[in-house]
């Protein structure tokens, strides 16, 4: 956050959460300070316009780059082929997630949030709710440009919104952005160190399942199972629902670990 709010919290952290007189800060007032935080972290903004350019940007390159050989192919699915970029979107979506929560804690802030705020869970839960609210919008967005703009370079073979799969894409792409930006905030929250969540995070999700390939194992990795969503004809033996089920399993799981951590330990 910028310098003249943060000497605003330091001095005067209740004054600005709008706490009662009883000392006990509202839903409200947490989520808006929050926001505060995204809008004025230079690093938070440029996470979330990172992941929409990256998948766009690698997305539109790889549409652009499609010999007439791959486009004519019978296995070719052009609306996964718009989603390319995710590979590099997705990373952005994990510092994002990270450095919301595990930045916290680089430089104290922490303390200073939850003396304001005591009950660590509305703490926790307005965290969740802000990031992943920005998270699901910017997906959106990402989603339907990356779609759009994909189709348009695919000589011929690209599709439009009402083929078979391609709003469901769209749609996913969002919910697969925020579920896997949650799944970084606890894991984060867990943590408690930046580069040590990033380390555990970018390997796993980005890497792990290319690496070992296709096995009964690997369709219930996070990466591999919540992309189903942006296949026209879902592939592994997970349905688009299911698959994105398993990930918001996944996340569900992070979340819970993260507040324990929360909950157990002094800031």
């Amino acid at each position: 956050m910028s310098q003249d709010t943060r000497e605003q919290v330091l001095t005067h952290p209740a004054d600005h959460l709008g706490q009662s007189r009883a000392g006990r800060a509202s839903i409200r007032a947490v989520v808006h300070s929050e926001w505060t935080k995204v809008r004025t972290l230079r690093s938070l903004s440029l996470a979330l316009v990172g992941g929409l350019a990256a998948t766009v940007g690698g997305t539109m390159l790889a549409c652009g780059t499609y010999g007439k050989a791959e486009l004519e192919a019978a296995d070719f699915d052009p609306v996964f082929a718009s989603f390319f970029g995710l590979n590099f979107g997705q990373i952005a979506a994990i510092c994002f997630g990270v450095l919301a929560v595990a930045g916290e804690y680089a430089d104290g802030g922490i303390r200073v949030w939850l003396a304001a705020v005591p009950r660590r869970g509305l703490w926790y839960g307005g965290k969740l709710a802000v990031v992943g609210g920005l998270s699901l919008a910017t997906g959106l967005v990402t989603g339907f440009a990356a779609l759009l703009g994909g189709q348009a370079l695919l000589d011929g073979h690209g599709v439009g919104l009402g083929a078979p799969g391609a709003l469901r894409a769209v749609l996913g792409c969002g919910l697969y952005l925020t579920l896997l930006t949650l799944l970084a905030a606890g894991v984060a929250a867990a943590l408690r160190s930046t580069v040590g969540a990033i380390g555990v995070l970018v390997p796993v999700v980005c890497f792990l399942s290319p690496v070992l390939g296709e096995g009964a194992t690997t369709r219930f990795l996070p990466d591999r199972a919540g992309q189903q969503i942006l296949h026209a004809a879902p592939e592994g033996g997970l349905g688009p629902w299911s698959g994105l089920g398993v990930l918001a399993l996944w996340t569900a799981a992070a979340i819970w670990v993260g507040w324990r951590v929360l909950e157990r330990r002094d800031a």
